[in-house]
């Protein structure tokens, strides 16, 4: 089958990612194998090829927004899918089970996870496996390239609103809007809350305006109220003191990404008094999949999907690297070349 993969991390302007051929995986115990018709390009997968987040291993597939079809089932799988059913594969590829965050429902901070396109090789082939107490049944109405980034973008933008806390009717401020934020922004309008966008791109800008947003501006510019919560999208730690100030006293700020860059120094009395509290967002645990999922086919979201060929991953990354991919980048099949 034909892969990309990470060889040697390097500048996204190198094309660092590399064309393989590999044997289509077999899938063992109660893995499903799954012919990949598209898979999103999400910002993990950019700071994995330009080493930001060092690779686990040598020759990894990247790519853990995954849409395929089954093609075979493992030997113990439980037969909660069949051959020719539509599946989503996510970045959650596997928990312990037994360590005290899996016991104790936090599977988001397991001491020995397994990840999509990170540890287990994802979808930037034209197969992968995934067991099948991690894979999604997906919402009815999305086109594969529509569903493909709500397996990350949106599940992760889903549980970062959670870890804000946001009360009902409040006002939720969000920097940076790309894939994740275009969608935890929808979700939050839907539940009543009043959206602040605050982002360097005049076309995301324009974007976050058409979607409902109550306000736009700059990513360093002062929201017109105080924020009840707010979320951090953008890889940028210098946001973290300008989010802080724009909170209410109470007000919560989540930061989204895996990968962030260093937080300047913070003022106790300017950024983190009044009860004011940063949070980290690791991963998300598969109820927080599920959670979102049923949302999604609940209330029609706005996905807006960049398409691009699978031969062209490295355009792709370079172009959500460059700010040239308004919404999501998603790639898209069958293979051209």
């Amino acid at each position: 089958m034909r892969s990309w993969i990470v060889d040697q991390p390097g500048p996204i302007e190198d094309h660092p990612l590399r064309r393989a051929r590999r044997d289509v995986p077999t899938p063992v115990g109660a893995q499903l194998l799954v012919r990949v018709r598209a898979c999103g390009v999400c910002r993990t997968d950019l700071h994995l090829v330009d080493g930001d987040l060092q690779p686990k291993r040598s020759g990894v597939t990247p790519g853990h927004e995954i849409v395929g079809s089954v093609e075979a089932v493992g030997p113990e799988a439980g037969g909660r899918f069949g051959v020719g059913d539509r599946v989503g594969v996510p970045w959650l590829g596997w928990t312990c089970g037994s360590c005290r965050f899996c016991l104790s429902g936090r599977e988001n901070l397991c001491l020995a996870p397994r990840f999509t396109g990170w540890d287990i090789d994802g979808g930037y082939a034209e197969y992968a496996v995934v067991d099948e107490a991690y894979a999604y049944a997906l919402p009815a109405g999305y086109s594969d390239a529509e569903v493909a980034p709500l397996l990350c973008a949106g599940i992760i933008g889903y549980r970062a609103l959670l870890r804000t806390e946001l009360p009902d009717r409040g006002r939720l401020g969000i920097y940076g809007f790309g894939g994740s934020a275009h969608l935890t922004a929808q979700v939050a309008l839907a539940q009543g809350a009043r959206v602040h966008v605050m982002t360097r791109s005049a076309e995301a800008r324009e974007l976050a305006a058409e979607l409902g947003a109550s306000s736009v501006g700059g990513t360093d510019d002062s929201p017109p109220e105080l924020l009840d919560g707010a979320i951090i999208f953008a890889p940028v730690g210098s946001i973290v003191p300008v989010a802080l100030s724009a909170l209410d006293r109470g007000g919560v700020l989540a930061v989204a990404g895996i990968y962030l860059t260093d937080i300047p120094p913070l003022t106790y009395e300017t950024h983190l008094f009044e009860e004011r509290t940063l949070r980290s967002v690791t991963a998300n645990t598969r109820a927080d999949g599920e959670a979102f999922l049923a949302f999604a086919a609940e209330n029609r979201l706005s996905v807006m999907a960049q398409p691009y060929e699978f031969s062209e991953a490295n355009r792709a990354l370079n172009d959500l690297a460059h700010d040239h991919v308004n919404g999501a980048a998603v790639l898209v099949g069958p293979w051209t070349d």
